[in-house]
């Protein structure tokens, strides 16, 4: 194995990576449960990224507690770096969630479900690049 995979195995395969997919899946059920609910008073596109804004508050928080918990860098400055993080995050959210719901699923007759499907979908995309985002520059020690 090489020193690339061992760091990449490492990075991926560990407690704290765990603990983020956990914090992350439920700010990720806050983001896709709270897009259906603002999807009754605004349009799909712009109900995606109110919804990630409150996912990304969720996600913060649960973050700071539970899996960055080391962290030396200030509060400000974390939310400084998560938030541009999450701003790479929620672009690949969108292009996906869209691109599925508005290109894709009626290319392919999709109609059951599919803008719930997409935005999950969307939603999936961006946990292994948020991830390192996060632990190099968020909450880096």
């Amino acid at each position: 194995m090489t020193r690339a995979h061992t760091v990449v195995a490492k990075t991926f395969v560990s407690k704290q990576f765990f603990v983020f997919l956990l914090t992350g899946g439920f700010a990720a059920a806050v983001n896709w449960g709270s897009r259906i609910v603002f999807n009754r008073w605004m349009p799909f596109s712009a109900a995606i990224v109110v919804a990630y804004i409150a996912g990304m508050i969720t996600a913060f928080v649960l973050a700071r507690i539970f899996v960055f918990k080391s962290s030396s860098q200030s509060t400000g400055r974390s939310i400084l770096f998560f938030t541009l993080v999450n701003l790479v995050a929620v672009l690949q959210t969108w292009a996906v969630s869209v691109g599925l719901a508005y290109y894709v699923f009626p290319q392919l007759g999709m109609t059951w479900h599919d803008r719930d499907i997409a935005h999950l979908i969307g939603v999936m995309i961006p946990v292994f690049t948020s991830y390192i985002g996060h632990k190099k520059f968020s909450f880096r020690h």
